[in-house]
């Protein structure tokens, strides 16, 4: 069997490092010569944290191919990746694409790998937020459309996907692979010397903070609704210190827009993953715009602020630590208030989130 999995921004190549790992033990363990697989970065988001190292955490190698997809508008960086990604399922004939999350390299290839009848595979399938506004919503419908394989980490996706009408036999719940990465990390941070990172100073000095993200362009486009998520955060750092790592975008847009934060505000560069997760696992909090860090917060009982109306992993809010606030200052401030008044509650795990969702995957792929 020959299987390309494809990545195109840091976050997807998180979710298909377990699976290499599991292709990999499971190669050893049958002496399956015949399992083989390729990995196509499509650099689709260029990415701070995408040297040799990286790809050294994370116990993969590097990429196969690089397609150099760039930013773009959605239209001109789907099409890039379609004519380059056809190019090498040509050469390569692979049996099955393995595609995950929903960014614009999903689609794109599951829709070239379908028309050469190459089956697919859609880890995170089903996954819906039901806003049409988010163009990561259009991607995860129309990749559902065509995939053969549904490797679904949460019982909605699997109702979701029912409803479209995917054959029952195609749906498999697996559990959550990015949720196989976290706990694999921890357990390499224990093992890791962790003075060398640049917050480690601040982390030890600081009794209580928040850990913040915010990248996504419906949050920090726009200048009203960057200012009013921004004049929230303000407010709460003067009680409770926030950790900031800055991306690229939203840096660029505070400086468009002239918005300042204060001085209890402690802003960094874009950090690596091991790093990212050292501050946020003993935060009082997160507050983040981010897919996954509401899954990891939830593996792992923090407290989650979610700074968008809606989420497309409702089990977060179900049984998990996670809180949606949208991106009103009121709302902000009443989910912040909530969560210190209450303080850390004890939150269940997810079904199969359990760090077994790759080996799931491999033993179905490789029965098929």
């Amino acid at each position: 069997m020959k299987i390309i999995l494809v990545a195109g921004a840091r976050p997807n190549f998180m979710k298909i490092a377990p699976i290499i790992g599991s292709l990999r033990a499971k190669r050893m363990e049958h002496g399956a010569k015949h399992l083989t697989w390729k990995i196509v970065h499509t650099g689709q988001h260029y990415d701070y944290e995408m040297s040799q190292a990286f790809f050294d955490d994370l116990e993969i190698p590097a990429p196969n191919f690089f397609l150099n997809a760039g930013s773009a508008s959605h239209a001109v960086q789907t099409a890039k990746i379609m004519v380059e990604f056809e190019k090498i399922c040509l050469a390569e004939k692979p049996d099955i694409v393995i595609v995950v999350g929903d960014v614009n390299s999903t689609l794109a290839c599951s829709i070239v790998a379908k028309k050469l009848m190459i089956k697919v595979g859609h880890v995170e399938a089903g996954l819906r937020s039901f806003d049409y506004t988010m163009p990561e919503e259009i991607n995860r419908i129309v990749t559902d459309s065509i995939a053969d394989f549904y490797f679904v980490t949460e019982k909605s996706a699997i109702k979701n996907l029912l409803k479209e009408g995917k054959p029952e036999d195609k749906i498999h719940f697996v559990g959550n692979v990015m949720i196989d990465n976290l706990f694999y990390q921890l357990k390499c941070l224990d093992n890791e010397s962790q003075s060398n990172f640049s917050t480690y100073k601040l982390k030890k000095e600081s009794k209580d903070y928040i850990f913040l993200t915010l990248h996504r362009p419906s949050n920090v486009d726009e200048k009203k609704t960057l200012l009013e998520i921004i004049e929230a955060l303000n407010e709460i750092s003067i009680e409770t210190p926030i950790i900031f790592p800055v991306h690229p975008r939203t840096r660029k847009m505070l400086g468009a827009f002239g918005i300042k934060l204060n001085e209890h505000i402690k802003l960094f560069e874009p950090l690596g993953f091991k790093e990212s997760l050292f501050l946020w696992k003993d935060a009082v909090m997160v507050m983040t715009d981010s897919g996954g860090l509401q899954e990891e917060t939830t593996a792992l009982g923090v407290p989650c602020i979610t700074l968008r109306e809606n989420t497309e992993r409702p089990i977060t809010l179900e049984i998990g630590t996670n809180m949606l606030a949208g991106n009103k200052k009121a709302d902000i401030l009443k989910c912040y208030r909530q969560i210190i008044e209450k303080g850390k509650q004890e939150a269940n795990i997810p079904p199969k989130w359990d760090g077994k969702a790759a080996e799931r995957i491999v033993d179905i792929l490789t029965k098929n």
